[in-house]
């Protein structure tokens, strides 16, 4: 298995942050959690003067064997058909990504479609879709370390082109339910509270879900370490996630971080090697039932809580404004020492 060398940012740096900001012409701790963004980022960067370069957007997307048992409202050819509506240019990624001035890469990681060669994906297909995780594991341990390895390689491609914050979306039917079955047993959070409506269930087809997930954590005979977690029930966009995620912490990237799915990501990265969370910045709180509870578990305060759940990376681009402001804050306020304003409380 790739093997990441991923450090705590120096803790030297943050007093020296704590006091540029606590003197900027504003009463201390007025602007809030801008403030702690800054101070993150500063701490990130390992300067009193971060930068935001060249922010990419990767959208990794794959198929779930899952999906077989009607665990989501939506039939599988919808992955295939939004990919082909983000390379079109016309999906909520792409307005935000657009908006933002964010590089997309889009990766077929999985995908029960053959792309033409000419469309502008990155193909790194695996096979057309996991294996049925209710009968048996996702993926073979071959699978998973190319999953890995692939998902660190893309950031890798991001950094040649002079990236150092990145955004991570997903598309994939039935990528909840997989991201229920992480939640559940990399934190013992029971898993009827880790189960929700992805695209729409209803109650009825929550509780559908619920059942086909319990049966098939009932069916696990693994031993529960983290990598056995992520190659049983996992999807290939979600493990590509993860590597993607240990690497942009290993090359010290800020790394906004989306909803539930990507949200659970992050959460089987940190198991793997807590020191990513140090490079994690929350987006948003979304909809989807467990959002709140990992969230909580990890010990995250999202920027932002405006009911979406549409995934895609949606939300972390909708808070990455506030992470501008943050940086231009400590770069663009005047001090106390330099204009003549008395300092006030």
């Amino acid at each position: 298995m790739k093997l990441f060398n991923i450090n705590k940012p120096d803790d030297d740096i943050l007093p020296l942050l704590e006091d540029k900001i606590n003197n900027l012409t504003k009463p201390k701790g007025s602007l809030g959690a801008l403030e702690d963004l800054a101070t993150q980022i500063g701490w990130i960067q390992q300067t009193l003067s971060p930068q935001l370069n060249y922010p990419h957007h990767i959208v990794f997307a794959a198929d779930h064997g899952i999906a077989h048992e009607k665990v989501s409202l939506s039939p599988q050819e919808i992955t295939y058909q939004m990919i082909l509506n983000f390379l079109s240019g016309g999906a909520g990624v792409n307005f935000l990504a657009k908006q933002h001035g964010f590089t997309m890469k889009i990766v077929d990681a999985g995908v029960n479609y053959q792309f033409k060669p000419d469309t502008g994906i990155i193909d790194l297909k695996i096979r057309n879709e996991t294996r049925n995780f209710l009968y048996e594991a996702a993926m073979t341990h071959e699978e998973l370390e190319f999953a890995i390895e692939q998902g660190a390689k893309i950031v890798d491609g991001c950094a040649d082109e002079g990236c150092n914050v990145l955004c991570i979306g997903e598309m994939g039917i039935a990528n909840t339910s997989a991201s229920s079955m992480w939640m559940t047993c990399l934190t013992d959070i029971p898993l009827e509270q880790c189960v929700g409506a992805g695209s729409g269930l209803n109650s009825q087809g929550v509780s559908h879900k619920y059942n086909v997930l319990k049966q098939a954590l009932e069916n696990y005979q693994g031993d529960y370490s983290t990598w056995d977690i992520i190659r049983y029930f996992g999807g290939f966009e979600m493990v590509m996630t993860v590597g993607a995620m240990l690497r942009a912490a290993e090359l010290k990237m800020v790394i906004l971080i989306d909803g539930f799915i990507m949200t659970c990501c992050l959460l089987a990265a940190s198991k793997l090697y807590p020191e990513v969370l140090s490079y994690a910045v929350f987006g948003h709180q979304g909809d989807e039932a467990g959002h709140k509870q990992v969230l909580d578990y990890l010990g995250a305060k999202p920027l932002l809580n405006l009911g979406l759940r549409l995934g895609e990376g949606t939300g972390a681009l909708c808070a990455y404004p506030l992470v501008e402001s943050a940086v231009k804050m400590i770069n663009e306020m005047s001090s106390f020492k330099k204009v003549q304003v008395t300092k006030y409380f």
